[in-house]
């Protein structure tokens, strides 16, 4: 990231919107927006990221029921164009992004760069992407609904391209990007103040560190065989989960001719481990729930230090048959060192 500035702003109502304006002539601006009708229930509303208008838009008091990461990683993303006889990249996104997130979804960007640019052959598509995006850490003052972030040590962070809080007497901003600065420099009266974060969740969970090596056999993943019904929104709503499959689309009206796209995919949906011959890998549900598990709090840390999950709660609030991540985390605790 482009750092090595330092700038305090406290700003009034209007000179946020102000502010907001001039950012919207160099950058594309996504944040948490309320969606109306659009939940699982038609006069149910969801806050999901989106395209922001104006700044009234951006949510501050509540948690994103989807992560940032469909503005990096959209959920069907065309990547080529073909015919018979020549393929075609497709073209990358025509402004830069400037993407607005709390602690722990910043935190989750570095995993996704970890397992796009870091993890062998870097990504083509979503590094082109994720260079042409700045991040704006929004303050929170209170924890959301199953948020373990303080667990996770994502409550807080440091290596952001701007941080911004809204609070009754107007807004406090630190730059620490050099373009943000130049263009927002005549802005707001120079002050420094504490960062707001948040220092306590209701929910502690404690990782463990040294699982049994027969942890796999354990017969506790056998009790979310009948529960899980392997819909995937716990890993559609996770700001860490990668993975994706790729559909090739032929055109009606010329059959040699059409695009291959990204999709996202899921760990937990049937058919995700099949491979050529009819194989399948982790066919039961309970073998799905403990790959994925085993995958955020010890497989991950193995290869890359530290800890796949953030915190954030999303599956936990997401989970049709409510099946508690968190509860399945505190078993493992109980049986590390066993």
């Amino acid at each position: 990231m482009r750092k090595g500035y330092l700038m305090g702003k406290r700003l009034n109502s209007d000179e946020m919107q102000k502010i907001f304006e001039i950012l919207q002539k160099s950058y594309d601006i996504f944040g948490p927006k309320i969606y109306r009708g659009a939940g699982c229930f038609s006069d149910t509303d969801i806050v999901r990221y989106g395209l922001l208008n104006s700044w009234e838009e951006l949510v501050w008091n509540q948690k994103s029921d989807y992560s940032f990461k469909e503005v990096l990683l959209p959920v069907s993303e065309t990547i080529l164009y073909f015919t018979e006889n020549e393929t075609k990249t497709a073209d990358e996104a025509a402004r830069q992004r400037l993407v607005f997130v709390k602690s722990c979804d910043f935190h989750a960007l570095k995993r996704l760069d970890e397992i796009y640019m870091k993890n062998g052959a870097e990504d083509y598509y979503y590094r082109r992407m994720r260079e042409n995006t700045v991040f704006a850490v929004m303050g929170c003052k209170e924890s959301g609904k199953n948020c373990f972030c303080v667990s996770m040590g994502t409550n807080r962070c440091e290596e952001y391209d701007m941080y911004i809080f809204q609070d009754e007497k107007g807004c406090y901003m630190e730059l620490r990007y050099r373009e943000l600065e130049e263009l927002l420099w005549d802005y707001g009266q120079n002050a420094q103040e504490k960062l707001t974060f948040v220092e306590k969740n209701e929910i502690h969970v404690e990782i463990p560190e040294k699982l049994p090596d027969a942890i796999h056999q354990d017969p506790m993943w056998q009790e979310y065989g009948s529960r899980c019904i392997g819909c995937g929104r716990c890993n559609f709503v996770c700001p860490t989960c990668t993975c994706f499959t790729m559909q090739d689309i032929f055109y009606k009206d010329n059959p040699k001719a059409g695009e291959r796209r990204r999709v996202w995919a899921s760990c937990q949906v049937n058919g995700y481990s099949d491979i050529a011959g009819g194989h399948s890998f982790r066919q039961s549900q309970g073998e799905r729930m403990r790959f994925k598990v085993l995958h955020k709090i010890s497989d991950y840390k193995k290869r890359f230090g530290y800890h796949m999950c953030v915190g954030c709660g999303r599956c936990e609030n997401v989970c049709p048959e409510y099946i508690s991540y968190v509860a399945c985390l505190q078993k493992l605790n109980e049986k590390e060192g066993k």
